[in-house]
């Protein structure tokens, strides 16, 4: 069986108010086309369709309109699952007329068995050609429901609650499969443990498989461990971490990344689909087919004088594709940045503009980094920019012998307990729902 995975797509996000959606269309287009080229049978989608909750209407159109424009290719079956970004209930609202196409939606595991989350996939012929066991990601409320009876210890509920759903979803996975000898998949979206990372301060450093010394999140990152996903499993696509990468070293568990720059912290890194071939136990063949950019990031970084050199020096390589550029300043005595910015931005041709200017974190000395401010940095905040401050500035997390990118972590799964509930009730209240005393 041979299948695209893809994931963290953020429809309708908009990078400090910079509208994306010909990025968007660019990308969806080209996806089609590549999913023709590569005669992939199955596309799946693990998670973060939408960036928000509650996301504008021409990117529910664009996620419509792509999801028709697949009947008349070889792709005979999608598989989507909700993401922490993602509101369940909006994906699920259009599952049953989806599921009459062969596009299975699973948008939240609320209210559902195992057996609801597991799908045949077929081809042409109409056989079945493989089984999708479709996890969405999951609240700890959720998590807590599959992990009773068990001694659960302290940080241990994501592991042990993900641990008995999929063992509950491969079982019945293998039951629909019934003998037959096509591979198992399944999805997620969840933070994994053991991951290979995306930057690297020694030259010395092992190298990955895209030839990049990525090494800033290997260790204990994360709270799902390898052992938690059945080992039956042929292939395990994953969401969440938007850069492409393995879990433990795993060939058959992988996260696809997203297609999109989505912070100035990933624009140089490649974006990414990943094209599968598997099939019953053996070692997938993964093929990363990186995504063409409509629109190029980047970030600048130093002292003013050292700024305006690479400016410089990106005017004079630019080829006329557009570019967006964030600059990370050095704080110095008598710094006007504003005037800095006007400067530069005089200089920049029609294709390039400054859309960002934050101070080089390395000279905050905010806990929260919501204290320290540009001016204009709060009126690029969104909700779960707010949510997400005031949640860190709430909860407290013991840092005892914690590296940076752990504390990053363990922060992440505070907002990801939090944030969806706050969420959801913005979305709510959005829509004119009112809750009773």
């Amino acid at each position: 069986m041979k299948f695209v995975h893809s994931a963290d797509w953020h429809l309708g996000n908009r990078m400090h108010n910079v509208e994306r959606k010909e990025e968007f269309q660019a990308f969806l287009s080209w996806l089609k086309s590549e999913i023709e080229n590569q005669k992939a049978e199955t596309l799946v989608i693990a998670g973060d369709i939408f960036d928000t909750a509650n996301p504008p209407t021409d990117a529910r159109t664009q996620y419509n309109n792509f999801l028709a424009s697949l009947l008349r290719t070889c792709c005979r079956n999608v598989i989507i699952v909700g993401g922490n970004h993602d509101s369940g209930v909006l994906l699920d609202s259009q599952k049953d007329i989806l599921n009459a196409l062969n596009i299975h939606v699973v948008g939240t595991i609320a209210n559902l068995e195992p057996s609801d989350m597991v799908f045949e996939l077929k081809n042409d012929a109409d056989e079945v050609i493989g089984i999708c066991a479709a996890v969405p990601f999951a609240h700890e409320n959720e998590l807590r429901e599959y992990s009773q009876g068990q001694d659960v210890k302290p940080g241990e509920l994501a592991d042990c609650g993900y641990a008995a759903l999929y063992k509950m979803v491969y079982e019945e996975a293998d039951k629909l499969r019934d003998g037959k000898n096509i591979p198992i998949i399944a999805t997620g979206h969840l933070y994994a443990a053991n991951l290979e990372g995306r930057f690297s301060a020694s030259e010395n450093e092992e190298k990955i498989d895209d030839g990049r010394r990525q090494l800033d999140v290997v260790g204990n990152l994360g709270s799902i461990h390898i052992g938690t996903f059945p080992k039956e499993f042929d292939y395990v696509a994953l969401g969440h971490i938007h850069y492409p990468t393995m879990v433990a070293k795993n060939p058959k568990v992988r996260y696809s990344g997203s297609p999109f720059v989505l912070g100035f912290d990933e624009h140089d890194i490649k974006h990414c689909i990943l094209s599968v071939e598997v099939e019953n136990g053996d070692e997938p063949k993964v093929k990363k087919i990186e995504v063409p950019q409509l629109v190029l990031y980047n970030r600048i970084s130093g002292k003013c004088d050292e700024i305006e050199k690479e400016i410089d020096k990106l005017i004079k390589e630019s080829d006329g594709k557009e570019i967006n550029i964030e600059i990370n300043y050095d704080w110095e005595d008598g710094l006007d940045i504003n005037d800095f910015v006007e400067k530069m931005s005089q200089k920049l041709p029609e294709n390039m503009a400054i859309i960002h200017k934050k101070r080089n974190e390395n000279q905050n000395v905010s806990g929260s980094g919501y204290s320290i401010m540009d001016e204009g940095d709060v009126e690029d905040l969104k909700y779960e920019d707010i949510f997400r401050g005031r949640i860190l500035e709430k909860c407290e997390i013991d840092k005892t012998n914690l590296t940076e990118e752990e504390i990053k972590v363990k922060q992440d799964e505070m907002v990801d307990r939090y944030l969806s509930l706050l969420m959801t009730a913005v979305n709510d209240f959005d829509n004119g729902v009112r809750y009773e005393d």
